[in-house]
């Protein structure tokens, strides 16, 4: 797994990246430029940006919206109030704060909560047993849907040319989607089992599967 470090504090970026580093590994960038075209190059677990990024003209917010349009989780550092951050990402909404003075251990909480969602969603894919059938629920023509409450999952069963809205969220933050099997077709991107995802909280893009597909969504843990 990989993370995203957008800090342009170079001993900063570097005391921070080796904290991480111990958990997964790490890209580290030192502009908004250069955050946005590795968000678009590749598929991080979880993108950390600071919110005001010197030596160029791209920011945290733009750093938020670029995570956004590519389903990947993202979590602003700033030492600026939760309310002021979250006035400055607007109508971007970060999935979780870090908020400085911080201390080592929350550099790893916070990223081990995202890392812990990747790998709850995997092993359920993966491992977990599917829901019986009388679990299932109709959502439309096309969609059925099986929720599992006591591990804050969401099963989404999509037979071929079902074309519908997300809102299957199965807790009030973000979720870890995972593609089990087929295809699924989201706001124009494409992800083939065992493609993972990210939706925060309030996303609900349109999705399609031109030949059906079976989703598990497993919500995140906790607040950020």
């Amino acid at each position: 797994m990989r993370v995203l470090l957008v800090e342009d504090d170079a001993s900063l970026r570097e005391g921070m990246g080796e904290l991480i580093s111990e958990l997964a590994q790490v890209h580290a960038v030192s502009t908004g430029e250069e955050a946005v075209a590795a968000i678009e190059a590749e598929r991080f677990v979880l993108v950390i940006s600071d919110l005001r990024i010197s030596g160029g003209e791209l920011g945290g917010r733009t750093v938020v919206e670029a995570a956004r349009k590519r389903h990947q989780a993202v979590a602003i550092v700033s030492a600026a109030t939760p309310d002021e951050v979250i006035q400055a990402v607007q109508p971007q909404v970060a999935d979780a704060m870090l908020l400085k003075p911080f201390q080592i251990d929350d550099i790893y909480a916070l990223v081990e909560r995202f890392i812990a969602l990747r790998q709850d969603v995997e092993q359920l894919a993966t491992q977990g047993q599917r829901p019986a059938a009388s679990a299932w629920a109709p959502q439309g023509v096309h969609v059925q849907s099986a929720r599992e409450d006591a591990l804050r999952a969401m099963w989404v069963s999509v037979t071929a040319g079902g074309d519908f809205g997300w809102t299957f969220h199965p807790t009030p933050s973000g979720v870890g989607v995972q593609v089990v099997e087929g295809v699924l077709e989201v706001d124009g991107m494409s992800y083939s089992a065992p493609g993972y995802f990210f939706l925060g909280a309030g996303q609900a893009p349109r999705m399609r599967s031109p030949e059906g597909c079976l989703v598990v969504a497993v919500g995140l843990k906790g607040q950020g």
